[in-house]
Formats: C-alpha cells, sequence, structure tokens
C-alpha cells in the first residue's frame, strides 16, 4: 500500500469512525428517551462497528511499523488481537440483548415511534455515508471487514426504520423486541466468523492450503527427492509462512541455492509470501507430510 493511499485511507477510517461514534451516541440517547431496544441493539452494531474502524486504522499504523529484535515478525497481529477482544465482547453483549428482547415480548413497554424513526434515518443516512467513503478502498481484508461492517449498519438501520414506521402507523409494540433479535443473531453470526478466524490465526492454524499439492509441486523440481515435515501459518491478514524439510542428494551450495530459489518462486502460486527450506541429505527417518510422534 503506497503511502499517499494509505494516508487517505487512515483519514476516511478515522471520519467514518467519528460518524459512527455520534450515530452511537444518538441511538442510545434516543432508545432510552423512546424506550425503544431496537435501537439501543441498533447503537450496540454501531458501536461495535466503530470500534472495529478504530481497529482498522491502528492496525495500518502499527503494521507500518517495522520488524525489531524483539518483534521480528513485526507487529501485523495487533490487528488480530484486536478483532478477538472485539468480537467476544459483541458476543457477550448481544446475548444480554436477546434475554432483554425476551422479557419486552412478554412485557411490552410504550415506544415513541417519531422520535424511534427520526433517529434510526439519522443513523441510516449517515451509514450509507459511510459506505460510499470506504466503497473504493474496500480491498484488502483489513478494510474490507470494516467496510462490510458499514453496509451491515446500513442495513440494521434500515430494519429498525421500518419496525419505527410500523410502531407509528399500527402501534405493533412486538416489532421492536423482533428487530432486536434479528439484530442481535446476525450480529452473533459476524462475531463468531471473526471470533473463529482470528482464534485460528492466534493459534498458528495452517491458512486454507493443498499441502498435497504444495508437496507435489517442490518434488517436481529436479534434484527433489522428498519433501516432508511441513508447516504452514498466518502472521496477519495476508502474511503466510511455509517451512519444510527437502530432501536431496549431496550436492554444491550453488545448487542447493538453485532449488530453494524455485521454490520459493514456485510456492508465491499457493499465495505464500515466506519460505523456509531446511535442506538434507539422508537425515529424516519418517518422512510424513506432517511431523508427527515418532519422527526425527
Amino acid at each position: 500500500m503506497g503511502d499517499h493511499h494509505a494516508h487517505g485511507v487512515k483519514g476516511r477510517i478515522l471520519f467514518s469512525f467519528a460518524l459512527n461514534i455520534i450515530i452511537t451516541i444518538a441511538e442510545v440517547v434516543g432508545g432510552l428517551l423512546s424506550g425503544s431496544l431496537a435501537l439501543l441493539s441498533d447503537s450496540l452494531h454501531n458501536f461495535g462497528d466503530s470500534m472495529s474502524l478504530l481497529a482498522s486504522y491502528f492496525a495500518i499504523r502499527i503494521g507500518e511499523r517495522k520488524a525489531n529484535e524483539k518483534y521480528t515478525f513485526g507487529y501485523r497481529r495487533v490487528e488480530i488481537l484486536v478483532a478477538f477482544m472485539n468480537s467476544a465482547v459483541l458476543v457477550g453483549v448481544s446475548l444480554l440483548l436477546l434475554v432483554e428482547a425476551y422479557r419486552r415480548f412478554k412485557n411490552p413497554e410504550p415506544i415513541d415511534g417519531p422520535l424511534m424513526l427520526g433517529v434510526a434515518l439519522i443513523g441510516l443516512f449517515a451509514n450509507l455515508f459511510s459506505v460510499l467513503l470506504l466503497h473504493e478502498h474496500a480491498h484488502g481484508l483489513n478494510v474490507r471487514s470494516a467496510y462490510l461492517h458499514l453496509l451491515t449498519d446500513t442495513l440494521s438501520s434500515v430494519a429498525v426504520v421500518a419496525g419505527g414506521i410500523a410502531i407509528m402507523k399500527w402501534n405493533i409494540l412486538w416489532i421492536d423486541p423482533l428487530v432486536t433479535v434479528f439484530i442481535s443473531l446476525y450480529i452473533l453470526r459476524e462475531a463468531y466468523e471473526i471470533l473463529r478466524e482470528s482464534i485460528e490465526v492466534l493459534m498458528e492454524a495452517s491458512p486454507e492450503l493443498d499441502l498435497e499439492a504444495v508437496k507435489r509441486e517442490i518434488e517436481a523440481i529436479p534434484g527433489v527427492k522428498n519433501a516432508h515435515h511441513f508447516h504452514a501459518w498466518r502472521i496477519g491478514e495476508d502474511e503466510v509462512h511455509f517451512e519444510c524439510h527437502v530432501e536431496v542428494d549431496d550436492m554444491p551450495l550453488g545448487e542447493a541455492q538453485r532449488i530453494i530459489d524455485e521454490i520459493e518462486e514456485r510456492l508465491r502460486k499457493f499465495g505464500i509470501t515466506h519460505v523456509t527450506v531446511q535442506l538434507e541429505v539422508d537425515r529424516c527417518d519418517g518422512k510424513n507430510l506432517l511431523c508427527g510422534d515418532g519422527d526425527a
């Protein structure tokens, strides 16, 4: 990402963050004054997305820092840590909202429909503006995830607007907790996906790689007898590291370097960005794809 492009993205993200914080405050106040649980649940959605935008901003800023002796991989995982914490909080609060929605179903409370509708319309137009603001920059996983959050905010605001109209026109009070349930379930689904992916990255789970295909690709290189003991993991959203043992015949160092260079070149098409190869001559007893118990 170029410096000028990154600066433009950061500025738009910060503006969208400020806009979402204003929406969140407006919906909290509007929800408390109107008695609308749907507005309060939508404010949670907006707050979560505000934190997502802030995390995206700091991820870009901190990710620009260079690696050092303490953090030799750099700072790319800070966005994963923030995503994990943010999604975990969203899961907890969504569950509380579902409990409150159940209570409202049993004991409906009066709702100020016009106030609910007015605040929801403000949220709708502000979210729509944020979506348009980030649309052209929604390419990398980091910014794209924030963009998708804003897009879902816009859709949930549409649901709250529809609920406000129904309450004003027909005084259907149960529509408010019903919208809350839909929004909360959607937040749960999205938060679960982020939580699952962030845990996979933090636990150094292998990215979606066809390791058998990788093995065939390496072993197709002239001079390679066997490739085994594979390890693959992600540092951040788009940085995939891979290491393995490669068995070869005894050869000059220059020929060994040619094989290593060709392995790196061939593995780029799998999305692997960093390759570490341990060349060996009749060293490992086990030649399994993965390093299992009993392998040397």
